[in-house]
C-alpha cells in the first residue's frame, strides 16, 4: 500500500471513530468584559495568574487570534447564539436595555435549538441581555430599547413573568438575569417566572461598583450573582452528567463587568485592584466547574469553550492596572467598545480530550465567536439550513489540527457607535477615524475629527499588531478590495457561501468623506504622490 493510501486510510478511521463516539456534553462559558491579557496563558507578563483557566488550555487548544463579532455585549451574544452578525438586525449600534424586547426573532435557529433537534438537553444559566417580553401596565411609560437605565413611570407586572425568552430560542431550562449587572431591573427569571416578587426601588452606586438605580427583587444579592450562577451551573452538571441525553449548558456570566464586586475571600488577593481580585475569583469558580466535571466522570467527553464577549472595560481602572505592569489588552490597542483589536480580540480556549483536541495546542488562525453554530453542527453531524448561521464557519478542522480545511476568508468587526472594520489575513481596514468607541477611548471619534484624521485606517497586523501606523495611502488596492468585500457581505445578507438573505433595514458602513478621500487617493496613486496632509 502506498504512503498516501495509508494516510487516507488512517484519516478515514479517525473520522469514523469521531462519528462513532458518543456525542459530547457541551459547555460554553462566556465572560463579560475580559481582556485577552487577563488570562495568564495568553500573557507571559501577566500579573494576574489564572491557573484553572490555564489548565483548560493545557488540556486543549488556545486560539490567539479569536474575535467577538462586536466590541460590546448584546451584539456579541446574538452572534454567539445565532452565528450571524448582529448588525444584520435592527441593532446597528450600542446594546439593548433590561426591559427591551427580544433581539432574536422567533424561529431563528440558535445553538440551543440546533442542539435540541440533535438530541441534547439544553440549559442556560447567567446573563441573557438579548431581550424578552415583560408585561407592561397600560399606563406605563414607553421604553427606549437602547436605554440602559430605568425610566421613571415604568410599570411592569412582574407576576406575569416574561415571554419570548430563552425558552423560545431552544433552551429547555433557564435561570437568568435580564441584562448586565449594572442595568435594571435586578431580578432572576427561571423558566419564565420571576423568582421573587418583593421588588423595591434601589438607589444604585457609582465608580467601579457601578450599578444604576432601579427595581431590585428581594432575593437578589448583587455581590452573590456570579457565585450563584456557578453554583447552579455545577448543580446542572451533576444532575445531567449521567442522563441518557448529552447536555448543552450556555453559561454567560455577568463578570468581571461592573459592578466589580469580588467577594471578601478574594479582596486584595491580586495586589492590583478590585478588578484583578475579581479575575482571581472567576478563575477559582472555573476551577470548581472543572472539579465537578471530573468528579462526575464526564470531563474528557465534554467540549468546553471558555471565552469573553469583548475586551476590558475602562471602568476597571486601567491606569492602576497598567501601572502595576499588567496589560489586559495584551499589547493590542483599545478596549471594550473600540474597533481596535483590544475591543474584540479575546481569550478563547477549547477543551475536549475525547474529541481529539490535542492537549497544549495553539491555533493562530483568525476565528470569530459567530463560528460556534457551524462548529457544533459539524460536531453533532448536522447541516445548517440556508437561513441560519449566515456568518458562521466551522472551526472543527482547526480543533482536529487540520488548518488547511478551515474556510473563513474574512471577518467583520463592529464598535459600539456602529463603526465597521473588515479583517482579511494580515490586513485590517477600519471605516472610521479613531476608535469608534466611548469617550474614555485613547482616540475618540471626536478627538479624531478635531485632529483631522482620515476616515480610512488600514493596518497590517503582522508588522503592526498595535495598530499605530495607518498605511491606507500606500495600499489603495487593498482599501478597494476590502471595501468591495464589505459591501458584498452586506448586500448578500451573509458572509458564508449560499443563497442571499435579508438584513433588517439599511446598513451604511462608509463614513462621511470616505468616497471623496478614496477618489482622491486613486488620483494620487495614478500620479504616484502622497495625499496632502497624510504621512
Amino acid at each position: 500500500m502506498s504512503f498516501n493510501k495509508i494516510i487516507m486510510a488512517v484519516a478515514g478511521l479517525m473520522t469514523l471513530n469521531l462519528s462513532a463516539a458518543p456525542k459530547p456534553n457541551i459547555i460554553y462559558v462566556l465572560m463579560d468584559d475580559m481582556g485577552q491579557g487577563d488570562v495568564s496563558c495568553f500573557n507571559s507578563s501577566s500579573k494576574i495568574h489564572t491557573p484553572h483557566i490555564d489548565s483548560l488550555a493545557a488540556n486543549g487548544m488556545m486560539f490567539t487570534d479569536a474575535h467577538t463579532n462586536s466590541a460590546v455585549c448584546t451584539p456579541t451574544r446574538y452572534g454567539v447564539l445565532t452565528g450571524r452578525y448582529a448588525w444584520r438586525t435592527h441593532l446597528k449600534r450600542s446594546v439593548i436595555g433590561g426591559t427591551s424586547p427580544s433581539l432574536i426573532k422567533p424561529g431563528r435557529m440558535t445553538l440551543a435549538s440546533m442542539l435540541k433537534e440533535n438530541g441534547y438537553h439544553t440549559g442556560m444559566i447567567g446573563k441573557w441581555h438579548l431581550g424578552w417580553d415583560f408585561s407592561f401596565h397600560p399606563d406605563s411609560v414607553k421604553i427606549d430599547p437602547l436605554y440602559w437605565g430605568y425610566t421613571p413611570g415604568t410599570k411592569i407586572d412582574y407576576a406575569k413573568g416574561v415571554k419570548n425568552g430563552p425558552d423560545v430560542h431552544g433552551f429547555e431550562y433557564y435561570y437568568a438575569i435580564p441584562s448586565s449587572l449594572d442595568i435594571p431591573p435586578y431580578l432572576y427569571v427561571e423558566n419564565g417566572k420571576v423568582t421573587n416578587l418583593e421588588i423595591t426601588e434601589r438607589k444604585g452606586e457609582e465608580g467601579e461598583r457601578l450599578w444604576r438605580a432601579g427595581p431590585m427583587a428581594g432575593d437578589f444579592d448583587i455581590e452573590d450573582v456570579t457565585p450563584n450562577f456557578f453554583r447552579r451551573a455545577n448543580q446542572f452538571i451533576k444532575k445531567n452528567a449521567q442522563a441518557e441525553k448529552p447536555f448543552f449548558l450556555y453559561l454567560p456570566l455577568p463578570s468581571p463587568h461592573t459592578p466589580i464586586l469580588p467577594i471578601k475571600k478574594f479582596q486584595g488577593m491580586s495586589g492590583i485592584n478590585a478588578y484583578g481580585d475579581f479575575i482571581l475569583q472567576i478563575d477559582a469558580h472555573v476551577g470548581e466547574l472543572i472539579k465537578t466535571l471530573k468528579s462526575t466522570g464526564i470531563y474528557d467527553n465534554t467540549l468546553l469553550v471558555f471565552t469573553a464577549d469583548n475586551g476590558i472595560s475602562p471602568r476597571a481602572d486601567m491606569t492602576t492596572i497598567n501601572n502595576a505592569g499588567h496589560f489586559s489588552s495584551n499589547g493590542f490597542r483599545g478596549r471594550k467598545a473600540d474597533i481596535f483589536e483590544g475591543g474584540h480580540r479575546v481569550p478563547y480556549i477549547v477543551s475536549w480530550p475525547n474529541g481529539g483536541v490535542k492537549a497544549g495546542s495553539i491555533c493562530d488562525q483568525t476565528i470569530c465567536t459567530t463560528d460556534m453554530l457551524a462548529t457544533l453542527a459539524d460536531v453533532v453531524g448536522s447541516t445548517l439550513p440556508i437561513n441560519a448561521g449566515e456568518d458562521s464557519y466551522s472551526t472543527l478542522a482547526l480543533l482536529m489540527q487540520k488548518p488547511w480545511d478551515f474556510k473563513r476568508p474574512a471577518t467583520v468587526h463592529h464598535s459600539i457607535n456602529g463603526s465597521f472594520a473588515i479583517r482579511q489575513g494580515d490586513w485590517k481596514l477600519i471605516f472610521c477615524a479613531g476608535s469608534g468607541g466611548w469617550p474614555k477611548s485613547d482616540l475618540t471619534p471626536e478627538m479624531a475629527k478635531s485632529q483631522g484624521l482620515p476616515v480610512i485606517q488600514l493596518y497590517n497586523l503582522k508588522s503592526d499588531p498595535a495598530e499605530t501606523n495607518n498605511i491606507f495611502s500606500s495600499y489603495p488596492h487593498i482599501v478597494d478590495r476590502l471595501t468591495a468585500l464589505m459591501q458584498k457581505y452586506i448586500q448578500d445578507g451573509r458572509s458564508t457561501p449560499g443563497k442571499a438573505q435579508k438584513n433588517t433595514g439599511e446598513t451604511p458602513f462608509l463614513p462621511e468623506g470616505f468616497a471623496e478621500l478614496s477618489a482622491k487617493l486613486a488620483r494620487q496613486e495614478n500620479q504616484n504622490v502622497k495625499v496632502d496632509g497624510i504621512k
